[in-house]
């Protein structure tokens, strides 16, 4: 489809046409004035009839001529093809001369194929026109051989015997010349033979001199047009890539815009796979790389589609001479007018790929893709019939290689970004992640040191009190003892309290050794048997009598039948003995600390320690078993401890693989809570910690 011309272009050549239409019109009227007037004066000896109707004939051409001129810059102005400027020519020349047929065709090495105008009468039928105009080439090669042909009877003349076939009999045909160059032939034909004076001869070159000046306007509107054309599709690809459009639709626009541009039937993108990258440098040198050679991108004409070879084809550049040829020359093209030149190109080399095949497609015109010298592909286009391919028509498929070759590395170079962004995306998530994690092992460790901070600051309380408290109690009684005058039964009081004292220091430290020791798992098994009922009985009588002042009493439910118990004695008995000291501290007076043991599945002793009182709250009932952990309030109301009890029983129990549960509840119609100890401890230590 031919692109419009732009309006200032338009305008302009109109007014070319104008000025050179007037300077030829006059010039060609002075010249047939003269020409008159020499024959004139030449045939004095001519009837007065007959010059009279030479005059009139003249006068006839001359309006004719000048008409004719007319409508040519009239044509010219309006027209946007240049067939139907031709056309109408032609049949001003054939009205004008009374000729029944008129055929215009233009002659330069711009046009793949020459632009042929036809005029005929009603006369002559459908298939006659065409055999006349499939024939005209025959007329026109003699007319050009011969700078114009005048037969009178085409039957009786040496042309070709095509041309004598055909159902004309006379014909004149003259050469069209503009600048000293033939640009096209002007054929005038008759049914019969026809008799030409030289005044028609004349007129007629007269006029085809108007017709060379239209054909190189209709020429120059060509390849304005198609420069513009040609520009637009740069523009449009250009615009493509700006925009970042995928490659596959850049290359498709552009391919599309070749077929429409160069009218051709088949173009495609071939891109180059290099087994070693490093070889993809193009250079002179005989050694042809492994490389694989694939269709990218692909146009073709719509009635080839079925026969056309599928996108997924592909060829090693070994098995095809024009790959290899442009793989190791430098050129910017390679063009390739028919098969012969694909012979010549080829014939020491392997032949050609199949995706070319030159028998259908020709011509062909292989333009190499490159970036920095580094081939990335070829761009190819292709004709079904020879083809001299133009040098604009050269440059454009130049000038869209390079685009798509940007548009290649640009799409090459945003994959690498964008992989490059995911690695570091990836290994920045991940750094968070280890950053995050990280930040919970800290913040969780500084949590420890707080809570440790805080356990040591009540450890600190702790011992300050429940040290502290004794010293000063052994120090007062060391400063009685030391009175002279001092009774025995006050020395025996100051002394019980001094023993009372270091028993209570005593029982600190062991505590704190046994704790340790515990917990390096330094102490071993003493395992013997254990008869509940005994070993239940003496804890209950020694701490009945410990909490008669308090008006607490221990009630003590065993199981009917007494199980065997095999464990470490010593170890049981502290356990019973700290939660039995820690329920006195805590129980209401005048109230019953519970203690029953059951028998459960799987030979399991389970051991249940309640008792009434103080409550434990949700957020302390956890951290109850820790180390010099107490209740709040606990120092401040002068409850007697360490914080050490009942880690002491939890390190015990575990060290018999037994489990510890503590639960504090409100008791039922009473502001009290009930708190409940319970353990489980294995019948046989020995096989449960087989």
């Amino acid at each position: 489809m031919q692109a419009k011309v732009s309006r200032s272009e338009t305008v302009k050549s109109q007014e070319i046409v104008g000025q050179v239409m007037d300077v030829v019109n006059t010039t060609r009227r002075d010249e047939m004035i003269r020409i008159d007037s020499d024959r004139l004066a030449s045939a004095s000896t001519h009837s007065l009839e007959t010059v009279s109707h030479s005059h009139a004939f003249q006068s006839a051409l001359a309006t004719v001529e000048a008409t004719i001129g007319r409508k040519l810059v009239q044509a010219l102005s309006r027209a946007t093809q240049p067939d139907a400027v031709l056309s109408e020519v032609a049949a001003l020349l054939g009205e004008a001369y009374g000729a029944q047929a008129c055929l215009i065709s233009i002659q330069s090495e711009s046009l793949d194929r020459s632009l042929m105008a036809w005029f005929a009468h009603s006369q002559f039928t459908a298939s006659q026109q065409k055999e006349i105009v499939s024939n005209s080439v025959i007329l026109e090669s003699a007319t050009l051989e011969r700078a114009g042909l005048l037969i009178s009877d085409l039957t009786l003349s040496e042309i070709d015997y095509a041309a004598r076939a055909l159902p004309i009999r006379s014909v004149v045909s003259l050469p069209t010349r503009f600048q000293g160059r033939i640009n096209g032939v002007v054929s005038l034909m008759w049914t019969q033979a026809h008799q030409w004076s030289d005044l028609e001869i004349d007129t007629l070159a007269q006029i085809t001199d108007q017709v060379a000046i239209a054909i190189s306007q209709i020429l120059l509107q060509q390849k304005v047009a198609k420069q513009a054309q040609y520009q637009a599709l740069l523009r449009r690809v250009t615009m493509a890539i700006q925009n970042s459009l995928d490659l596959p639709q850049v290359q498709q626009l552009a391919l599309e815009g070749l077929a429409e541009s160069l009218e051709i039937d088949r173009a495609f993108v071939l891109r180059a796979k290099f087994w070693d990258p490093r070889q993809s440098l193009r250079s002179n040198s005989n050694r042809v790389p492994k490389m694989r050679v694939m269709i990218d991108s692909e146009w073709r004409q719509p009635l080839d589609l079925e026969t056309e070879t599928p996108l997924s084809q592909s060829f090693w550049v070994n098995d095809c001479g024009v790959c290899q040829a442009a793989l190791r020359s430098t050129a910017k093209s390679f063009v390739f007018r028919d098969g012969a030149a694909f012979s010549i190109a080829t014939e020491e080399a392997a032949g050609v790929a199949a995706i070319f095949d030159p028998t259908k497609m020709p011509a062909l015109l292989l333009v190499p893709l490159e970036s920095k010298n580094r081939l990335l592909g070829f761009i190819a286009v292709q004709q079904s019939r020879s083809r001299n391919w133009l040098p604009e028509e050269i440059e454009l498929v130049e000038l869209l290689s390079a685009q798509i070759s940007a548009a290649i590395i640009q799409t090459e170079t945003l994959r690498q970004v964008e992989s490059l962004v995911e690695e570091r995306t990836a290994q920045l998530q991940q750094s968070l992640e280890l950053q995050a994690r990280l930040y919970e092992i800290t913040r969780r460790q500084i949590e420890k040191l707080r809570e440790m901070n805080q356990r040591m600051d009540e450890f600190i309380s702790t011992l300050s009190h429940e040290l502290r408290t004794p010293l000063t109690s052994m120090m007062l009684a060391i400063r009685m003892l030391r009175q002279a005058t001092l009774t025995p039964e006050r020395r025996d009081q100051y002394l019980n309290i001094l023993e009372q004292q270091c028993a209570q220091e005593t029982s600190l430290i062991n505590d704190l050794l046994a704790l340790q020791e515990l917990e390096t798992k330094q102490v071993a098994f003493q395992l013997q048997r254990v008869e509940l009922p005994h070993a239940i009985e003496e804890l209950s009588q020694s701490f009945n009598q410990r909490w008669a002042a308090k008006g607490l009493t221990l009630d003590v439910k065993l199981p009917a039948r007494s199980p065997v118990f095999h464990t470490d004695l010593a170890s049981f008995q502290r356990i019973l003995l700290e939660l039995l000291t820690n329920a006195g501290k805590y129980a209401e007076p005048n109230s019953t600390v519970g203690l029953e043991v059951t028998l459960e599945p799987g030979q399991q002793i389970k051991l249940s320690l309640s008792n009434t009182g103080s409550p434990i709250s949700e957020e302390e009932l956890p951290h109850i078993f820790d180390k010099f952990r107490r209740c709040q309030g606990m120092t401040q109301n002068a409850v007697p401890g360490t914080g050490l009890g009942l880690a002491l029983v939890k390190s015990l129990v575990q060290h018999l693989n037994g489990t510890i549960e503590a639960i504090s509840v409100a008791a039922p119609d009473s502001q009290s809570y009930e708190t409940c100890f319970t353990i489980m401890l294995p019948q046989n230590l020995e096989i449960a910690g087989a």
